[in-house]
């Protein structure tokens, strides 16, 4: 089963469907893959699939046993010049949901959503999950209720007490400049877990990897 391709068609479908086929999938399935049949998925199911005779639809034929890995974790992130990478490699990670947070230094302000938006399907495609992850529209930082965030602190770069993991399904990541000192006095005010992501500053993406990591593990 595994060198199946696999493709995302929708969040609502069933066995017995038949939905038209978008072109670049066909030429991807028949002219790089060179096969007919596929896994179709969405909304947290998987289907055995196959390309029609005139290559115009694809039929959805029965559920497969595969479940869905995922633990309903949203990240709260700042978009980021890399916010791509972020968007991939957190897909993979099992992210059910991304909230994008513009922050007082947050500088990455024209991001392709949409474009973000296909680089998760073809994440959600290679990592074998069966949904693909929402993304949000931007919410300011002020907007948010921190009360349950657990937060990447950098502060523990230089010497402030943290634990390395906690137990949550919110976890804030900041942007390359870092939170700004009334965020910082806004998170421990609203009384936010501080994590600790080791005795180095981390590049954005690579920050929010590793925190997905120590929250996710303390989940298991």
């Amino acid at each position: 089963m595994k060198n199946i391709p696999r493709i995302f068609i929708g969040n609502d479908i069933k066995t017995g469907d038949i939905i038209p086929a978008n072109r670049d999938s066909v030429h991807y399935l028949t002219r790089v893959m060179r096969r007919r049949d596929f896994l179709a998925f969405g909304g947290g199911v998987e289907f055995n699939a196959s390309i029609s005779d005139d290559d115009k639809n694809f039929i959805i034929g029965e559920k497969t046993n595969h479940t869905d890995f995922l633990k309903d974790i949203t990240l709260y992130f700042a978009p980021i010049k890399k916010t791509d990478d972020l968007i991939n490699m957190a897909t993979q990670m099992g992210v059910t949901r991304f909230q994008p947070v513009i922050t007082e230094y947050t500088v990455a302000s024209h991001i392709n959503w949409e474009r973000m938006r296909k680089i998760a399907i073809e994440a959600s495609e290679q990592s074998n999950r069966n949904s693909v992850p929402e993304i949000c529209p931007a919410v300011r930082f002020t907007e948010l209720d921190l009360s349950n965030i657990i937060f990447a602190d950098e502060r523990t770069v230089y010497g402030k007490k943290s634990t390395s993991c906690a137990t949550g399904n919110s976890i804030l990541i900041g942007p390359e400049g870092g939170f700004s000192d009334s965020e910082f006095a806004a998170l421990d005010k609203a009384g936010a877990t501080g994590i600790s992501l080791g005795k180095t500053i981390l590049r954005a993406e690579v920050a929010a990897i590793i925190a997905l990591d120590r929250i996710m593990v303390a989940k298991i």
